[in-house]
């Protein structure tokens, strides 16, 4: 068909410029009544709450600060029967010490999980913002237990929470509200070189991770295909000394004969755009290639299979390009940390799952890039048409791993829920890689099953196989169609991110997958450099 041009401008909405004001984070060991700011929150446990039988804290920390306010911290936590519950808060406007407020922040149980500590940065940033606070400063009341490793990952998954926490996607209102934080300091974690380097880390993290955020909440009429291709060409600018960036046209993915891909974009007005960024290390030197395919959907309809009912979400289906985001972020983060010794492709294939007389019909046989044919028995299972001309195209580009992320099957939310996303790969190794990789970052994965004899019903009496399966193991099938189109000699993961992608509670993206991705690719860059050391 003839494509329009691009109709990025529908219903007049511009995206206004986000002023978020940089926020300088400093690691210090000072004591906790001596710090002067505007806000002063500690992380307690239920265990940190406890009181003896004159209802004196048992926590030397907070008996200290109890002591300093004339037992009013003792008091005001009873009072508001505040025990340290994990979600639990509480912000006190005291007389007695130089910071204006205090904030108790519950961690639950006895606790080292990164996420609780990402999760009190949130909370603590969000304090910050509906306070107005310019200067706070974070402590843990119990830090003492913590070896210098995890005191570190504590640092970073804190400096992480309070970004994301007092970061809000203002762009499309009338009326932003302005951030007043500009500075953040960890106290009681240690100081010097390596902490200083955890911080920027989280930073460079951060900025992915938000870059992430604003791409999925972008509505469809502001980001199409080419719009998403200009981000990724605004990446590779913007890092031009390790990233470049190829853009393939409808022509160009006719002669790889990606009719899978082409055959979902048929149907919209906005041509789809094939995005690929290469990644190459300041040095030159390369160990691993890897690559890291993004989903891509701007807008899925659903096609002639069109998202019908209360329960099809179709209002949401901006944020079907969520892999693509957390692909997208990723590359934003690396361009600006630069590991070693590792070559990275970042690949989209980025188009619309629409309704038109040139569309995709129930019934019609596409032909991938790699020669197979694949009978379309349900034009709302369009993702894994486009991914697969997208792991054929990664397969070619000579890379030793794959991993796809994906908002593929509503069963791996059935199955999995809204914060956990499905890991589906043959690959123990890799498995064993990335999700390590998780834990550090505290995104849930979880590792499903790859049943072949579920295989069945993936296949087509006309064709090599069709792109639906039963409906039971929804999203097993859908990842077995996916390896359909992966080399054997690659070491390949999909990850369906359906649930997490997405908070219904704050009616916006999470920015799901970026931490995990960049952690992931940063353990193989070490591994590269121990071995350059050796």
């Amino acid at each position: 068909m003839a494509y329009s041009i691009a109709r990025e401008t529908l219903g007049l909405t511009q995206p206004g410029q986000i002023d978020t004001p940089e926020i300088l984070f400093a690691a210090k060991e000072i004591d906790l009544v001596e710090w002067k700011g505007d806000m002063l929150a500690v992380g307690v446990t239920e265990k940190d709450m406890a009181k003896n039988e004159n209802l004196k804290f048992k926590n030397s920390t907070l008996l200290k600060l109890d002591s300093e306010l004339g037992g009013l911290l003792s008091e005001a936590s009873s009072e508001e029967d505040f025990t340290g519950k994990a979600g639990q808060s509480t912000v006190l406007r005291l007389p007695g010490l130089d910071s204006k407020r205090i904030g108790l922040i519950g961690l639950g149980s006895i606790t080292s999980a990164i996420a609780s500590y990402r999760s009190l940065g949130e909370a603590v940033g969000e304090a910050a913002k509906t306070a107005n606070s310019s200067k706070i400063a974070i402590a843990l009341a119990s830090s003492e237990g913590l070896s210098a490793e995890s005191k570190l990952a504590t640092a970073s998954a804190l400096a992480t929470g309070v970004v994301l926490g007092t970061y809000e996607d203002n762009r499309f209102k009338s009326e932003p509200k302005k951030s007043t934080l500009k500075s953040v300091d960890i106290l009681g974690l240690g100081t010097g070189s390596e902490i200083d380097k955890k911080l920027k880390y989280a930073e460079d993290v951060c900025s992915g991770i938000i870059f992430g955020k604003e791409l999925v909440n972008a509505p469809a009429n502001v980001l199409t295909p080419g719009i998403l291709a200009g981000e990724a060409m605004r990446i590779a600018s913007e890092y031009s000394d390790v990233f470049t960036a190829t853009i393939l046209d409808v022509e160009q993915c006719k002669q790889l004969k990606m009719g899978s891909y082409l055959g979902v974009a048929a149907a919209s007005a906005n041509p789809p755009h094939f995005i690929h960024l290469c990644y190459k290390p300041p040095g030159g030197a390369v160990n691993t290639k890897l690559a890291l395919v993004g989903k891509g959907l701007t807008f899925d309809s659903g096609g002639y299979n069109i998202k019908t009912g209360p329960l099809c979400s179709i209002e949401l289906m901006k944020f079907d390009m969520g892999g693509s985001a957390a692909v997208l972020g990723a590359a934003k983060s690396l361009g600006q940390i630069k590991p070693a010794g590792v070559e990275v492709h970042f690949i989209v294939a980025a188009c619309e799952n629409m309704i038109s007389g040139t569309g995709m019909r129930p019934g019609d046989i596409v032909t991938a890039s790699n020669g197979k044919t694949i009978e379309v028995n349900n034009t709302d299972a369009e993702g894994r048409l486009t991914l697969a001309d997208a792991l054929v195209y990664s397969c070619n580009q000579g890379v030793e791993k794959i991993v796809d992320l994906a908002t593929l099957t509503g069963a791996c939310v059935v199955a999995l829920g809204p914060s956990i996303a499905g890991v589906f790969t043959p690959s123990d190794e890799l498995a064993k890689e990335v999700l390590a990789a998780s834990e550090v970052t505290g995104e849930k994965l979880w590792r499903m099953p790859m049943e072949e004899s579920y295989w069945e019903s993936m296949k087509s009496g006309v064709a090599d196989m069709v792109n639906t399966g039963a409906r039971q193991g929804g999203a097993i099938n859908a990842a077995l169609f996916l390896k359909q189109f992966v080399d054997e000699k690659v070491q390949w993961m999909h990850i369906d991110m359906a649930g997490p992608v997405w908070n219904d509670k704050n009616k916006s993206a999470t920015g799901f997958g970026v931490a995990t991705i960049v952690e992931w690719v940063l353990k193989i860059s070490s591994q590269f450099q121990c071995q350059r050391c050796c």
